[in-house]
């Protein structure tokens, strides 16, 4: 708070109000949270909180009476408006505090008692109206020891508690990895994790590594940390402790399933750094949008689970192969008979809830009526959804088919307590079915015969009286009354008694309508009462079989996964990938899934290609024009790899895999303006990654390489590094150049292979090919493609004129390092007679030289002079 707000809070509270006593109260305990204090129909900020809150929600910051003789500035929202403000909070990475009121403003003496009922912070969403259903929301915790980084994180919807131990270098791929949405970190310490995330700072004693220790096995009823694999991780079981305790602060200390730990090791997954996750386009394009991307055109899951898989699996995909290939089986046995296994799968996945989400909100027992109904028809549904899987050859579809078994005690007493359309609170009513709590039935059964009760009345004091128009009503202000005319006031009984005076009517009780209304008030106050008494048993006898229904969830979101792969498969006719135990990368008919896509819907047809690595051809020197198709072939290739390694069906007519470890890419770049880096020190630094950890295992994918700097740093650049993942690296690896120069490697190295997309000039215009071919390109047509770009003509002339006066200055004169030096004065010193290359390419008419001719001459002579 600012010193202003000190002044106004801090002093002597005796001074305050009782009401703002108590909010004090509760704020010193939330100093940097904004706290949302209920009053009446309104959730009402103070001080600063409430200036803060008028600036992020647009809401009215106002002045009302005093407290300690300080005007109090405040601003509310509507009680019933609460979660959309909630959610524009979280989306700008701010936590709030909600307080409620829990005593009954009828009975109170001095203010209302309070107290605080959740806590919202961006890691800790579990709320359906509050987070995206189609991704995971992670609270993750770092600390560093040494040059070690402990990283624990958790997801409250789900209860996966996981841990990994990583280099300090690695911390950022690790966050882009995972994407959490709030990272702890302790408050000595100010990193640069290089991710959009909200950060909560800790303190530091919140990451002793005895005490998170000792937290973890209270939590998990253990007496050490061995059972999980976890006990010597230090840093990690310290990230873990400051995790878990923030966590049950936000949720009162309750997380009863949260029952165990998982470490994770990063070489269980296919390597996938930043530049490759962001060059791939998995889930967001390189512009930031989230479509069009490998997820935008793999997601048709029918449910949110399945949506949230997908997304964590494209992130995760596994070096163990026999996951994906027993996904690869599982999609075959559902492509059986034309895919009719999937389509009844796809259709029985239709009338299923979120029921991860809604398991972890009964656990932190903030589910609401309509959760329990949604996971009632869930569960009904899994009978249709397990029986097309019946006597299946697949194994996982097997073992999918026995995880589908619903709780039937559970199942039961939902059917026979949750109302089969209830409300959407406790505290509104309608929540527990007819038949289901005979007190209830009967408190229930005063309130439903009120109105006949009221007929029934006015009939007889009409008769008793011999008033017709006499009336008995009900309103909420007033309660039951009978309405005579002031014309007929005369005819009424002795026992009426006055309620009201109107200007055309008197209203009366009688002691038998005064008897009924407190008994019909006190049974609605009662029944509602009993219904949330009821549901809060509910919930309870709900709590044990949350295991179970996180297991049912998985195989949902499992089996959605696979019949949304076989759908895809059949639809754009996509094949099974083949796992082979030899170095081998082929590809027949590989097309790139998401360009693919985006030409049909243009009626346009992607142009198939092949590509063949193996221990014997280990590297492919693409060369060929710009627009050619050289960054999408290779891509496309990493796609397809990628997309075997989740379980999918790849983009081609035949794929055979080898062993991969790691995909590398460094394709494009920009200028890095927050840390000063240049476009081509980006690029370096990637070059640098690729170079010091790629294996003969890995799949590297090079673009352009050395472009960023002068020709001849570029090219000795490119020249070296070429060389180096040949010689050393040994690298399945696709390398695209303008280089032509680099194509005679091809004669050194017999793992290299040189291979082009080709291109055809009309009438001045070019034509992409698209086609992969083998051997060296013949030209760039840069000009060309500038001419498509619009730039002028005379622009066009003048650079088509510029190069052919380069390319004749070459012919006479290759070793020249300036190209654009003009009429450069002879040396004075005596030159050296002229080598027998020199002199055989002199003898050479410029005119009619062949560029082969030229380069194969220049080559020569490079070599010689090395």
């Amino acid at each position: 708070m600012n010193p202003k707000d000190n002044n106004e809070t801090t002093g002597d509270l005796a001074k305050h109000t009782p009401m703002m006593r108590q909010y004090l109260a509760l704020k010193a305990q939330h100093p940097h949270t904004l706290l949302f204090y209920r009053m009446g129909d309104f959730y009402e900020l103070f001080y600063e909180d409430a200036e803060k809150a008028a600036r992020l929600l647009d809401i009215t910051l106002t002045t009302r009476g005093q407290s300690a003789g300080v005007p109090v500035r405040m601003a509310g929202v509507p009680f019933h408006s609460l979660e959309p403000y909630l959610a524009r909070l979280v989306k700008m990475g701010e936590s709030a505090v909600i307080c409620e009121q829990i005593g009954d403003p009828a009975t109170s003496k001095g203010p209302v008692e309070r107290a605080v009922a959740r806590i919202v912070t961006p890691g800790t969403l579990t709320d359906a109206s509050l987070v995206d259903d189609k991704e995971d929301i992670w609270l993750l915790a770092v600390t560093t020891l040494r040059n070690t980084a402990g990283i624990a994180r958790l997801n409250l919807a789900s209860g996966e508690f996981i841990l990994i131990e990583v280099a300090a270098e690695q911390i950022p791929a690790t966050l882009e990895r995972i994407r959490p949405a709030e990272i702890l970190h302790p408050e000595s310490w100010t990193p640069n994790f290089g991710l959009d995330a909200a950060r909560t700072r800790q303190p530091d004693w919140y990451f002793d590594v005895d005490s998170a220790r000792r937290l973890l096995c209270e939590q998990f009823a253990v007496a050490s940390l061995a059972g999980f694999g976890a006990e010597g991780l230090k840093p990690a079981i310290a990230a873990a402790g400051a995790l878990l305790q923030y966590a049950q602060a936000t949720q009162s200390g309750k997380l009863p399933h949260l029952r165990g730990l998982t470490v994770e090791m990063e070489s269980a997954y296919l390597g996938l750094d930043l530049a490759t996750r962001r060059n791939l386009e998995l889930t967001e394009t390189l512009r930031g949008q989230p479509s069009p991307t490998l997820f935008s055109l793999l997601d048709n899951c029918v449910t949110s689970m399945g949506s949230r898989l997908l997304r964590h699996t494209l992130h995760h995909p596994l070096r163990d192969r026999a996951v994906p290939a027993a996904r690869h089986g599982a999609v075959a046995a559902l492509l059986d008979d034309v895919g009719r296994l999937a389509g009844e799968v796809r259709k029985a996945l239709r009338g299923i809830a979120d029921i991860e989400r809604i398991a972890g909100r009964i656990a932190l027992r903030n589910a609401r009526p309509r959760d329990l109904a949604s996971l009632r028809e869930s569960l009904l549904r899994l009978p249709e959804l397990r029986a097309p899987l019946a006597g299946t050859i697949s194994d996982l579809l097997t073992r999918t088919f026995a995880e589908l078994d619903a709780p039937a005690a559970a199942l039961d007493l939902l059917v026979r307590a949750i109302a089969a359309e209830p409300g959407a609170q406790v505290r509104d009513g309608g929540v527990i079915a007819p038949g289901f709590d005979a007190d209830l039935d009967e408190l229930r059964s005063l309130n439903d015969n009120c109105g006949a009760f009221l007929v029934d009345m006015e009939a007889r004091e009409r008769e008793r009286t011999g008033i017709a128009s006499l009336k008995v009503e009900y309103n909420k202000v007033h309660g039951f009354y009978i309405e005579v005319t002031h014309a007929n006031v005369g005819k009424i009984p002795d026992d009426y008694r006055r309620r009201q005076t109107l200007k055309n009517a008197e209203r009366y009780i009688t002691p038998e309508l005064k008897a009924f209304e407190d008994k019909a008030l006190l049974a609605q106050e009662r029944s509602l009462a009993r219904e949330k008494l009821l549901y809060e048993q509910i919930l309870d006898a709900l709590l044990p079989v949350v295991p179970m229904l996180q297991t049912i969830a998985r195989a949902v979101a499992q089996l959605d996964l696979l019949a949304g792969f076989a759908e895809l498969a059949l639809k754009r006719n996509w094949c099974q990938p083949e796992f082979v135990a030899e170095t081998r990368l082929a590809v027949v008919g590989g097309r790139h899934p998401v360009v693919e896509n985006e030409l049909a819907n243009q009626a346009e047809t992607f142009i198939a290609n092949d590509c063949l690595l193996t221990d014997e051809r280990r590297l492919l020197l693409i060369t060929g024009p710009n627009m050619g198709g050289k960054s999408t072939y290779m891509r496309q290739v990493a796609l397809i790899a990628l997309l075997a390694h989740i379980g999918s069906y790849v983009p081609a007519d035949h794929c055979a895999l080898g062993p991969l470890d790691r995909i590398f890419t460094r394709i494009g770049a920009s200028d890095d303006l927050a840390s000063g880096r240049s476009t081509f020190m980006v690029e370096m630094t990637e070059a640098a990654a690729i170079l010091h950890h790629a294996t003969a295992q890995s799949l590297v994918l090079m673009d352009e390489i050395g472009r960023g700097t002068s020709t001849f740093d570029g090219m000795a650049l490119a020249f070296a590094i070429l060389r180096h993942l040949v010689e050393k690296n040994r690298s399945l690896t696709l390398f695209a150049t303008h280089y032509f120069e680099l194509t005679r490697l091809a004669h050194e190295y017999t793992e290299l292979a040189n291979v082009h997309l080709g291109a055809v000039e009309h009438n001045d215009r070019i034509i992409f090919m698209h086609a992969v071919e083998e051997g060296p390109a013949n030209q760039s047509y840069g000009i060309q493609v500038a001419a498509l770009a619009g730039i002028p003509p005379t622009v066009v002339r003048a650079a088509r004129k510029q190069l052919r006066e380069f390319e004749q200055r070459a012919a006479v004169d290759p070793l020249q390092p300036d190209l654009f030096a003009q009429g450069a004065p002879e040396p004075e010193a005596e030159e050296p007679p002229p080598h027998p290359a020199v002199e055989r390419l002199a003898v050479l008419d410029p005119d009619s030289l062949t560029p082969r001719e030229a380069l194969d001459a220049l080559y020569a002579l490079k070599d010689l002079l090395r």
